[in-house]
């Protein structure tokens, strides 16, 4: 029997750079993670792709597209990432303040 990885436990912040993660994981992070930053209430969120060719900025602009949590999306002002980072609103979020998750507080990911 095949023994599944431990999660990851990713503390829940208005930004997440996908730098870390294994290109075939990142669809299933950027789920979790948007639908742990609904949640918490946050109003949008920075998806940190890279420039490169592009690929990975394709993949999470697709997934976003249809995910029921966005609102909208688009690409980050040039002092937040420019076209290497992704701005997601959120639907239903508070403008106004997250919520402050505690130090053991972070979304699973596999």
């Amino acid at each position: 029997m095949k023994e599944e990885p431990e999660p990851t436990i990713l503390p829940i912040e208005d930004s997440l750079d996908l730098h870390a993660f294994a290109p075939r994981d990142a669809r299933s992070v950027v789920d979790e993670y948007l639908r742990e930053a609904a949640r918490r209430g946050f109003a949008e969120v920075r998806l940190i792709h890279g420039r490169g060719k592009g690929v990975q900025r394709a993949m999470v602009q697709k997934l976003l597209g249809g995910h029921p949590l966005v609102a909208r999306f688009f690409d980050a002002p040039a002092e937040r990432g420019g076209w290497g980072a992704t701005v997601a609103v959120l639907r239903g979020g508070d403008p106004a303040s997250p919520s402050e998750p505690g130090p053991e507080q972070g979304a699973r990911v596999r």
